[in-house]
């Protein structure tokens, strides 16, 4: 809304200019020129200020209600279209903190979280875990500080999960984090379950001294014929199972049910799942279940229909005032698993039961690692102080390793090896990111290294030696300089590097320098050959260059010959901070000498790399940015 009014005294017009944003005092004077006027109205739109322009030592009259009307309707006109262009900035602004709003919850959630990579990483594998392997996974999944773990899924048949649940409680393990799964009925004949005998599953976990239950329970038409036997049938039967946990494995024992169709049943038969979840909420509060689970199982759903499943589920639960847990386990099928784990959790669900890497049945699960990442960077401190997440990466890459022989993909976000490339950042986190993701940047021995910086570089890669001394630190630094004054290009920031720099400054190799330079020698025309090839790279993208040969690349060719898959955009602020953090950049060009060392550095730290693609990898991934964050974290 733009309103205007104006009076005119001794030759002045004073206009007052109301609208939504401003309230403008604009004083106008009968003899000016038009070109004062068109300053006056945008300076008062863009400053909102009063103006004042005094009469004119050689006056001009005007025709007051003429150019001054005419020029009140431009300026009515132009603040109008301000109005609505503020107006739907401050809508985009109030309806992004809407939508942003609905996250506080992730920032808000003491999640739990129930592992289960022992037994999802197996599923659909060709190959089971070994005892081996479980002790593996489960003393990986402890470093993360998971303390609830589903540790087994018996059956009729004696498994590697029976010996392995008997060597938990012969070591010591406490029983109350030790969970396993187990049917609602011992067998299924024309759709009716056996509702006399003891499931086996809890059979075995009374045998073993486990006490933690997961009972899976169907609630589809594929399962049971809930004409014959009924909602209200199943009911009594959870409550007699859960019942007899009370009675026959532990007082203190926990039992959750786990709806495992989900995705069949609420299209057709939500009550169904909320009459069982009823019954379950009104029983008396020392008999109440931990908690409930469900699980996309399909990856087919969509992340909002899986979240209005967590919101009636405990709709229910707190309309009885049971504070119990809600865990969901999404599946991936579609590229949604993730957000479909986030969405339930703002919907209702309090924790996940997922394992801590991808591998699983079909294309995987949505890991626990993703998860409680994307709430440590929304800003969720509960999660820091709960577990160990500093190691969560290393965890998933090795629960990964165990149960496939093969590192993660390389493109797996969060602990695939490209995916420190894209979470990279040059501003330093509330948490250890180096340390999370693994990396640490390689010390750079350079011409600005002191000798004291030499002398406890070699300490650290050779240990404490007595030639290890200030002295050849120093006839070091000098040789450093004569290089750089000769133009001779080494580095000296690898085991191999260092160890033939103090050859050269006349010390006295020791058997683990022995050791690095035979190595690399027995590599040397295999490292020469890998290096000329990425030259050859080079030269081709130093054609499409405006100046060609002069050992230069611009920044657009570099970008695009070799940082493209590791830095997510060509004009990104961090892409461009990072070359000037460590000195890449030269009026917009790359320089291949500089380049080129820590294509030698990779040679030298990883002698075994095979081919061009694995040194590129390992000289962006384990040396460039590393060093480009270290570098730039040192000058704040």
């Amino acid at each position: 809304m733009v309103s205007c009014c104006y009076t005119i005294r001794q030759n002045v017009i004073h206009c007052h200019i109301r609208t939504d944003l401003a309230d403008c005092q604009w004083v106008y004077s009968a003899l000016t020129g038009e070109s004062e006027i068109g300053d006056c109205y945008q300076h008062d739109i863009v400053g909102n200020v009063n103006t004042r322009f005094l009469p004119h030592p050689e006056p001009r009259r005007v025709q007051q209600e003429g150019i001054f009307y005419r020029h009140v309707c431009i300026l009515v006109k132009t603040i109008g279209m301000a109005s609505k262009i503020q107006q739907l900035a401050s809508s985009y602004t109030k309806d992004a903190a809407k939508v942003v709003e609905k996250y506080q919850v992730l920032r808000d959630l003491d999640i739990f979280v129930l592992d289960n990579s022992i037994r999802e990483s197996t599923v659909g594998q060709l190959r089971g875990h070994t005892m081996e392997s479980k002790w593996a996974i489960y003393d990986e999944v402890r470093k993360c500080g998971f303390n609830h773990t589903i540790v087994a899924s018996f059956s009729h048949s004696t498994r590697v999960d029976d010996d392995f649940c008997k060597q938990l409680i012969k070591r010591g393990e406490d029983p109350e984090g030790l969970w396993a799964f187990s049917e609602i009925t011992k067998g299924i004949k024309q759709k009716l379950p056996d509702t006399e005998s003891v499931p086996v599953g809890i059979r075995k976990m009374k045998e073993f001294g486990l006490h933690c239950v997961i009972f899976e329970v169907d609630l589809g038409d594929g399962v049971y014929d809930f004409e014959k036997f009924t909602i209200k049938d199943m009911c009594a039967l959870l409550n007699k199972w859960n019942e007899w946990c009370y009675q026959n494995l532990n007082p203190k024992a926990k039992v959750v049910f786990s709806f495992r169709d989900l995705p069949d049943t609420m299209p057709e038969h939500p009550s169904r799942v909320f009459e069982v979840v009823s019954s379950l909420a009104n029983l008396p509060a020392n008999r109440r279940p931990f908690g409930m689970l469900f699980e996309e199982p399909r990856g087919k759903s969509l992340p909002e229909e899986c979240g209005m499943w967590a919101r009636y589920i405990r709709r229910i639960m707190d309309d009885n005032k049971w504070k119990g847990h809600l865990l969901v386990h999404v599946h991936e099928k579609f590229g949604l698993g993730d957000v479909t784990a986030l969405q339930v959790l703002m919907d209702g669900a309090d924790g996940i039961w997922a394992s801590v890497c991808a591998e699983g049945a079909s294309m995987g699960n949505s890991p626990s690692c993703v998860t409680l990442m994307n709430l440590i960077r929304l800003g969720n401190k509960k999660v820091l102080k709960k577990f160990n997440c500093t190691y969560l990466r290393k965890a998933a890459i090795n629960v990964t390793i165990t149960s496939t022989g093969r590192e993660p993909h390389i493109k797996q976000p969060v602990f695939g090896a490209r995916a420190i490339d894209f979470v990279f950042d040059l501003l330093p986190e509330e948490f250890d990111l180096a340390s999370f993701f693994g990396e640490k940047a390689p010390v750079r021995i350079t011409t600005m290294a002191s000798k004291e910086m030499i002398l406890h570089r070699l300490g650290e890669l050779f240990g404490d030696e007595p030639e290890f001394t200030l002295d050849i630190a120093n006839r070091m630094k000098e040789l450093i300089l004569e290089d750089l004054r000769t133009g001779r290009k080494e580095e000296y920031m690898s085991e191999v590097g260092l160890a033939l720099l103090f050859d050269r400054a006349g010390g006295t190799l020791s058997a683990n320098m022995r050791d690095a330079i035979d190595n690399f020698e027995l590599k040397g025309p295999h490292a020469q050959n890998l290096i000329d090839q990425v030259r050859k790279i080079w030269d081709e993208w130093d054609l499409k260059d405006e100046a060609q040969g002069d050992n230069m690349l611009q920044f657009d060719s570099f970008y695009n010959g070799f940082m493209a898959p590791y830095f997510s955009c060509y004009r990104c602020n961090d892409t461009k901070k990072a070359l000037q953090a460590i000195d890449m950049d030269s009026d917009g060009m790359v320089d291949w000498n500089e380049f080129e060392l820590y294509l030698k550095w990779a040679m030298h730290q990883y002698p075994n790399t095979e081919d061009v693609d694995g040194l590129l990898d390992i000289t962006f991934r384990k040396g460039l940015i590393p060093a480009m964050q270290d570098e730039f974290l040192k000058t704040q």
